[in-house]
């Protein structure tokens, strides 16, 4: 996390001058261990830690968990929000929709490389060639989330590049909590969902259900799953409570990853979770788990996106969807 703090040092001095600070901040994260890092933020006050220590002693930090993507996008281009965390599809859209104006959107940080798999009550079902009419599958949000997108691509692929929609109608949006309760439960006719860790342990653990597809077939292997964005005037105006933010993130990697049972523990009480610590510290210790803030195969998602018409605007490269403190950090 060096170079992040380098990073950070260096925006100060740049923007420092700049305008009157604001008095609190407003931060939306969503459901699952993948948000994990905000959550040790929130629960060890590692924002207005750093905030107090670089001159803002009464900065007031608010959360907010919503599960619908599209009410975080909303609520930030309204100036509702000042950071919002959730998939790379919905950055590479903010990014688009606002690139060239006061309101444009980037990413301070990558949240980590985390796998999300498509589970299915069906056992016939043995890959997405075997969905039809009568399945229905959860995505967090229906043709911009990251499962949506995903089922997408693997659909181009299995089918052919023009038929890249073709599962669309099937899809529903919900939440993963809700969805996995639905699937366990086989109620709402949910007969599939592309589900997130620990929804997603919790579902492979109940007989009968099964994974046909992992996010990490479609991208070529460990991919970021989500990460955490602002708007540039956010970033302009308000430059110390941006770099404390930047900060809290880079501690809350290194106490993640330093101790995940002590991460895992934050997790269980905040998330009021299910699954015991040792459930969910086997979670955290997954080989193919990696909390970090660098950026890994974002422009995979980006280049369907555009070659499929979501997206009118292509990035030359991962950095154009970054804020520059990112991009020293070996991303892709």
């Amino acid at each position: 996390m060096r170079t992040l703090r380098i990073a950070t040092l260096v925006l100060l001095a740049a923007f420092g001058a700049i305008g009157a600070e604001g008095t609190e901040i407003r931060i939306a994260e969503q459901y699952g261990v993948a948000f994990l890092p905000l959550m040790i933020m929130r629960d060890q006050r590692m924002v207005e830690r750093h905030a107090a220590q670089l001159g803002l002693p009464n900065l007031e930090v608010k959360w907010a968990k919503i599960g619908a993507v599209n009410a975080i996008n909303d609520s930030l281009l309204a100036g509702e929000l000042d950071f919002a965390a959730g998939g790379v599809p919905s950055l590479v859209l903010l990014w688009a929709k606002t690139r060239g104006t006061p309101g444009a959107v980037r990413a301070a940080a990558a949240l980590g490389d985390i796998p999300n798999e498509l589970v299915v009550n069906r056992p016939e079902v043995k890959t997405i060639k075997d969905l039809g009419p009568s399945d229905k599958v959860a995505v967090t949000a229906v043709k911009i989330s990251n499962q949506a997108i995903a089922l997408q691509m693997a659909a181009a692929r299995e089918f052919g590049p023009d038929n890249y929609e073709k599962l669309d109608p099937l899809t529903v949006g919900m939440s993963h909590p809700d969805a996995a309760v639905a699937l366990l439960s086989k109620s709402g006719g949910i007969t599939a969902h592309f589900s997130s860790p620990p929804f997603l342990e919790r579902e492979l653990r109940a007989p009968g259900l099964h994974s046909i597809l992992s996010t990490y077939d479609v991208l070529g292997g460990p991919a970021t799953l989500n990460v955490i964005w602002t708007r540039t005037a956010f970033r302009a105006e308000h430059p110390k409570a941006y770099q404390a933010f930047l900060l809290a993130l880079g501690d809350a990697m290194e106490a993640l990853n330093r101790d995940k049972r002590a991460a895992a523990a934050v997790y269980k009480r905040l998330a009021n979770s299910s699954e015991s610590l040792d459930e969910i510290t086997a979670i955290l210790e997954d080989p193919r788990f990696a909390f970090t803030i660098v950026p890994h195969r974002v422009m995979r998602t980006a280049d369907f996106m555009y070659r499929t018409g979501r997206v009118k605007e292509r990035p030359a490269s991962w950095k154009d969807l970054f804020f520059p403190e990112a991009h020293s950090s070996g991303g892709n």
